[in-house]
């Protein structure tokens, strides 16, 4: 399948009091037209920041993109203007960001937020972006469209509220939908319906999508892959199936033991994120990791294999035998 986007040798720094914090450091992957990926991980680990750095959303100063190169349809947007940026954003990458009530603008309605991306990109007239807009909520499955239009971000519900970001995000029917943290703090039956909105909406405009999340039981219902990123770095891309079935980093092993419900007792991994403004020499997870060798304290492991299958470690995880 043909590379939408891919992200090689991504380095995000934000420089602070507290010195240079590298909250990307070296992040690879790959989205292919109309696939699913998802980007796992504890809170803290790049994800949020890697997305940022897609949309030339990262504040300079304090950020600065040091390295890397981020190709959308074959534009490296790590090289792009900012003029090439803003017609990208919306109309080719739409984002649904993680808390919908601070994403939206509280003083003015859900009708003139979405009209607003439309003119920002296409010359319509008032009546005819009333009725893109109003299109888009019912594609998102909100009762009374009309009625939300003239809403404002605090009269709805949180689940409301999300099904307006995605509106916002597909208005312009993008090719690549980066959806980050999208079901964070709603109840599990709203989550599920946002899924399945979700898997809909990818299925019927044909979209690709990045699926940001630290829930795997979430990311596992829509991606195809899962990338596994720890301390700003990828360190495990795989099928999903595959992922589940065989982890080779001892991250993903102790990310799929955390999940309850899969035959054993949950349990979590010993320890924190490392602090991205003093990481560890060598691997960054040795000082959580139980298979740390002397090698992984001094050496920063290479990728082994290729992408969409490949895991940066000293001493992976034993591959299962034949049929398990």
């Amino acid at each position: 399948m043909a590379a939408l986007l891919e992200i090689e040798g991504l380095h995000v720094l934000f420089r602070t009091d507290r010195g240079l914090v590298r909250a990307v450091n070296g992040a690879s992957l790959r989205v292919g037209e109309g696939d699913t990926v998802g980007l796992v991980g504890e809170s803290g680990c790049g994800k949020s920041v890697t997305a940022s750095a897609v949309l030339g959303l990262v504040p300079s100063p304090p950020g600065e993109l040091a390295a890397g190169r981020i190709l959308f349809d074959g534009r490296d947007l790590a090289r792009a203007s900012r003029e090439e940026l803003r017609r990208v954003r919306g109309a080719k990458i739409g984002m649904v960001f993680q808390d919908p009530l601070s994403a939206l603008n509280p003083v003015l309605t859900i009708e003139a937020q979405l009209t607003e991306t439309l003119h920002a990109h296409e010359r319509l007239s008032r009546a005819d972006a009333r009725a893109r807009a109003l299109e888009a909520l019912r594609d998102v499955g909100l009762p009374d469209p009309a009625q939300h239009l003239k809403a404002y971000p605090h009269q709805l519900s949180g689940g409301m509220r999300q099904r307006v970001m995605i509106a916002m995000a597909i208005v312009l029917r993008p090719a690549l939908l980066i959806a980050d943290e999208p079901t964070t703090a709603l109840d599990v039956t709203v989550q599920a319906q946002l899924i399945a909105l979700l898997r809909e909406l990818k299925r019927r405009h044909r979209m690709a999508m990045l699926l940001i999340s630290h829930d795997l039981g979430v990311v596992v219902q829509l991606a195809e892959r899962i990338a596994v990123m720890y301390a700003g770095h990828v360190v495990e891309e795989a099928p999903t199936v595959e992922l589940f079935r065989r982890p080779r980093h001892p991250y993903t092993r102790g990310l799929l033991e955390a999940v309850p419900g899969r035959g054993t007792p949950a349990r979590g991994i010993p320890g924190a994120v490392p602090d991205a403004a003093a990481l560890p020499g060598g691997c960054p997870f040795h000082p959580r990791c139980p298979r740390a060798q002397t090698r992984c304290r001094e050496v920063f492991p290479d990728d082994t294999g290729s992408l969409g299958r490949r895991f940066a470690c000293h001493n992976p995880e034993p591959e299962p035998p034949d049929g398990a």
